[in-house]
């Protein structure tokens, strides 16, 4: 067997485990419904599947702190290394109490990232909510070190999302492993999709960032449905650690780079960006980092 049929045949069985861990089952009512934007319509106009909230607005909090916009993010746990386990926690608003009611963004209550300090792990979770408020969903972190539990979400009621982090050290052995930089890095594969930044980013309230999705022979690859849109992306700044979520703009376009993906995007600060892609291909699901750099308007 060749070199590449063997890493394709990994990536394929890493697919099966993603899929599997994940509760976006590929379904014909989870078509995609975006829509390419109208000419001279600004980034608060880009589309959304039916049902889900807007998010033009920027959120509250960046995901560095656990209290943000009057919310808190307390009773944080996470698995220990060596078996899967529930990451939990719960959201407390001014008052203290729980938070038990949330409007959907992208088809979820609550969008959950569990990502290692350096960034060489990273996990998207969506948690169930119980009665008492609690937030829980399984994962195995894999390996130990700092861990960041990042919520996103949008209370009901509340006129912006808020994002809320802390750190959790997990007990065990670990090595600290550098982030990728520079033109190499703007481009990755996990064995199957190709992943391919097309340029960089700005600094802006209605910014854009385009990228290239192929397989190995740099075909353009045809995209499923994930959480009601072609793709998800979600981003951690180098220097600052600050998170960024940015949404799809239009519809898929096939192009002789590929089948070309372009976010809306709300950059605050120039820097190297982390940038976790996941699209659905053939009923399974795709995770591939790549880094791009966001330069100063």
């Amino acid at each position: 067997m060749t070199r590449r049929a063997l890493a394709a045949l990994a990536a394929v069985t890493v697919a099966l485990a993603l899929t599997g861990c994940s509760d976006e089952a590929p379904a014909d009512s989870d078509r995609i419904v975006l829509s390419p934007p109208s000419e001279g319509e600004g980034g608060a106009d880009h589309t959304h599947a039916p049902g889900q909230g807007h998010a033009s607005a920027a959120p509250i909090g960046d995901g560095t702190t656990a209290t943000a916009g009057g919310y808190r993010m307390t009773a944080v746990t996470v698995p220990a290394v060596g078996k899967p386990g529930d990451v939990s926690f719960r959201i407390l608003d001014k008052s203290g109490a729980a938070v038990t009611k949330y409007v959907p963004e992208q088809t979820k209550l609550l969008h959950l990232y569990v990502v290692r300090s350096d960034l060489s792990g990273f996990r998207h979770l969506h948690p169930a909510l119980g009665e008492d408020g609690t937030w829980r969903a399984r994962a195995d972190l894999g390996d130990a070190g700092p861990w960041r539990v990042v919520a996103e979400f949008t209370p009901e009621g509340a006129a912006q999302p808020l994002v809320l982090g802390t750190t959790v050290e997990v007990p065990g052995d670990w090595e600290q492993v550098a982030v990728p930089r520079g033109e190499a890095a703007t481009t990755s594969d996990d064995g199957v999709a190709r992943v391919r930044l097309l340029g960089t980013g700005t600094v802006s309230e209605n910014g854009r960032l385009r990228l290239a999705i192929t397989n190995l022979d740099d075909q353009p690859l045809t995209l499923g449905s994930f959480l009601g849109a072609a793709a998800h992306l979600t981003g951690f700044a180098l220097d600052s650690q600050g998170f960024v979520h940015v949404h799809p703009y239009g519809a898929p376009e096939i192009t002789d780079d590929g089948t070309v993906l372009t976010f809306h995007t709300t950059f605050t600060e120039p820097g190297d960006y982390r940038m976790f892609v996941q699209v659905r291909v053939d009923g399974l699901l795709h995770q591939v980092a790549v880094t791009a750099t966001v330069t100063a308007p």
